[in-house]
């Protein structure tokens, strides 16, 4: 495993520095979870969850709140790296680490819960090998002492699991985000830190897409990228649409995968913009100076 990049975001084990087992899709597990077991409800009392922009987008239709609102009262950002670009947690209830979703009946949002919720008490995990340019799934078990699942006889293989549990739509509205953690994670000095600009960004176009929205509608996001008012149309109407445009934006602006063509004198009105900024600056500078 020495020449193998894991990327573990989703799985229990990101504090763990040993790698956990894995396995492929034909592994055969023995696990049920139902209302009745003896420790239901157990895994949602103390969670941490990573959400994908997929589980932000459900969660936030689900409940009729902007982006902005389920991020500000449901989540909590945290970084991958120091300096990094951030992801995502849900946000336990107050003075508590259960899931604020969590009731006596079960979960309140069980028909758009996140990824990591589906896949318990597997763990998804993402391979990179150092001579391949693209990651594997790859899948691991998870144990834990409170979980009675593990001892129902039911057996079923991680394929048929993942079909039953929902996850072959999440996994592929989930897999360019995980993409591009894994390349900011594995690039380390060949791209340099992020600015704090460029964090921003990347945290506003994945996560908040109303916000992202109200970006594209801008002029300087429409003086710079080329596109057709039916494309504009469309990204101001339909959040998948726009979630799948956010990706192709941060892999231009963040690594320079050009997707979005840009008008002729883009460039050109950019600086200029800036300079116009920077006068601006100055001026109010001087003004304060006087006033002083």
């Amino acid at each position: 495993m020495a020449d193998v990049d894991i990327n573990i975001e989703e799985s229990p084990f990101e504090a763990s520095p040993v790698a956990p087992e894995t396995f492929d899709e034909n592994h055969v597990i023995k696990f049920r979870c139902y209302k009745g077991i003896e420790c239901f409800n157990a895994c949602c009392s103390s969670i941490d969850i990573t959400l994908t922009p997929y589980d932000i987008l459900r969660l936030k239709q689900r409940l009729g709140m902007t982006s902005t609102e389920f991020l500000k009262q449901y989540t909590i950002p945290f970084e991958f790296n120091k300096g990094s670009i951030a992801g995502v947690k849900l946000l336990p209830r107050e003075g508590s680490t259960a899931c604020q979703f969590m009731t006596e009946e079960g979960c309140s949002v069980y028909e758009d819960r996140p990824t990591a919720c589906r896949y318990y008490p597997v763990g998804l995990l993402s391979l990179r090998r150092a001579d391949e340019n693209f990651d594997r799934a790859s899948w691991a078990l998870v144990k834990e002492d409170h979980c009675k699942g593990h001892q129902e006889e039911r057996e079923i293989t991680i394929k048929d699991y993942r079909e039953e549990q929902g996850l072959e739509e999440y996994d592929e509205h989930g897999h360019p985000w995980r993409q591009l953690v894994l390349k900011m994670k594995s690039a380390g000095p060949a791209i340099g830190q992020p600015s704090l600009a460029s964090r921003r960004l990347f945290f506003m176009a994945c996560y908040d897409l109303d916000r992202f929205r109200e970006f594209v509608r801008s002029e300087g996001f429409q003086g710079t990228f080329k596109l057709s008012e039916a494309e504009l149309n469309e990204l101001y109407e339909d959040d998948m649409a726009l979630m799948k445009f956010s990706d192709r934006f941060v892999r231009q602006v963040m690594f320079g995968e050009e997707s979005i063509p840009r008008h002729d004198d883009a460039l050109e009105k950019h600086l200029k913009r800036r300079q116009e900024v920077q006068r601006l600056r100055e001026e109010l500078g001087e003004e304060d100076a006087a006033d002083s």
